[in-house]
C-alpha cells in the first residue's frame, strides 16, 4: 500500500481528541434525558452587552451598587434607588437577546421537561420566546414594581417602562448628570398610597415564596432528574446553590458553562459531570443542537476542560 493510500486511510479512522470525547459524551446523555433543570445567572447576558451585577463596571456615579441593592439603601434613600434601578432597566431595554437566550428559549420549547431557573433580572429570556411556564425567576425583574408593605398590601404589577423624571438621564454614572427625581414624583401603591419600589430580590432579602413552592413543586414531580445545567453563575448563593445537590441526589449529572474555571466554579463537580470554559452565547447553541434541530457543527468554539 503507498504512503498515500495509508494516509488516507488513517485520516478515515482518527482519532477524536478530548473536545470532541467530551462534547459527544454530553450530547449521549443529553437526548436520553427526560427531566432538565437548568440555573442561569447574569452570565448569560453578557454578550448582549450586560454585565454582571459584580462586573458591573466598578462605581456608579461614586456608589458602589452593592450598597444600593439593599432595603437599607431604598429606606435611607429611595430616590437614588430609582434612579440606579431606572439606568439598569433602560440598558436592558436597549439589549437583545444573544444565541444563548434563543438556544435555550427553543430547546424548553421542543423539552417540556426542561425548567429554568433564572438569576437574571434583564427579562431577556421572555423576549428570546421562552415559555412562561418553564421558566422562574429567583432574583424577580426590572421590569416589575412592588409595594414596600409587602405584608399588609402585597400590591405588584408588571411591565413597567421608564418614567418620565427617569428618562432625562440616558448615561447618569458620569459626572455631568441630573439631579435625583424629587420624592413626590416616584411611583406609589394604588392601593395603600405607599412607595413602589423595584421588583427585585435585594442583598439579605429571601426568595420569593410562591418560586420557592415552584421549585419544590417540580423536584417532587420528577422521580428522577437527568440532567442540571448550571450557565454562567458561579452558584455560590444559597438556596440557589443548594439547588445541584437536590438534582444530584435526584440521580443528576451536572454540566457547567463559565467564563472562568476558578476553584468556586469546580467546586462540587464530580468525575462524570462536564465544564466547558467560554462565552455562553457561542457554548449553549452547541451544546443544545440535539434539541435544535442545527445543521453542521461548530465544536471548535466549545473548550471543555
Amino acid at each position: 500500500m503507498s504512503n498515500k493510500a495509508t494516509t488516507a486511510s488513517c485520516s478515515a479512522f482518527r482519532t477524536l481528541d478530548s473536545e470532541e470525547v467530551n462534547l459527544h459524551s454530553f450530547h449521549d446523555h443529553l437526548v436520553n434525558s427526560a427531566s432538565i433543570i437548568a440555573l442561569v445567572g447574569a452570565g448569560l447576558s453578557a454578550a448582549s452587552g450586560l454585565s454582571t451585577f459584580q462586573g458591573i463596571g466598578g462605581l456608579w456615579r461614586s456608589y458602589d451598587p452593592t450598597t444600593l441593592a439593599t432595603p437599607e439603601a431604598f429606606a435611607s434613600n429611595p430616590e437614588l434607588v430609582w434612579q440606579f434601578y431606572s439606568h439598569r432597566r433602560h440598558c436592558a431595554t436597549l439589549a437583545q437577546p444573544n444565541l444563548a437566550h434563543h438556544a435555550l428559549a427553543e430547546a424548553s420549547r421542543r423539552k417540556p421537561g426542561l425548567l429554568t431557573l433564572s438569576q437574571k433580572i434583564d427579562d431577556l429570556s421572555e423576549r428570546a420566546g421562552h415559555p412562561q411556564e418553564q421558566i422562574l425567576h429567583l432574583h424577580g425583574s426590572l421590569f416589575q414594581s412592588r409595594c414596600v408593605d409587602s405584608q399588609n398590601c402585597g400590591y405588584s404589577r408588571s411591565g413597567m417602562a421608564e418614567s418620565s423624571q427617569m428618562q432625562r438621564t440616558r448615561d447618569i454614572s458620569g459626572p455631568y448628570t441630573s439631579p435625583d427625581p424629587p420624592f413626590q414624583t416616584l411611583p406609589t401603591c394604588p392601593n395603600c398610597t405607599r412607595l413602589l419600589r423595584p421588583g427585585v430580590v435585594w442583598f439579605g432579602e429571601p426568595l420569593p415564596r410562591e418560586v420557592l413552592a415552584g421549585i419544590r413543586n417540580w423536584f417532587d414531580s420528577c422521580a428522577k432528574v437527568d440532567l442540571m445545567l448550571v450557565i454562567g453563575t458561579s452558584a455560590q448563593v444559597y438556596p440557589a446553590a443548594g439547588y445541584i445537590n437536590v438534582a444530584r441526589l435526584k440521580g443528576a449529572r451536572i454540566c457547567v458553562v463559565n467564563t472562568n474555571r476558578d476553584h468556586e466554579s469546580n467546586e462540587g463537580l464530580h468525575e462524570d459531570d462536564w465544564f466547558f470554559q467560554g462565552d455562553a452565547a457561542v457554548i449553549l447553541p452547541t451544546l443544545l443542537q440535539p434539541f435544535l434541530g442545527l445543521q453542521g457543527s461548530t465544536e471548535k468554539h466549545v473548550r471543555p476542560e
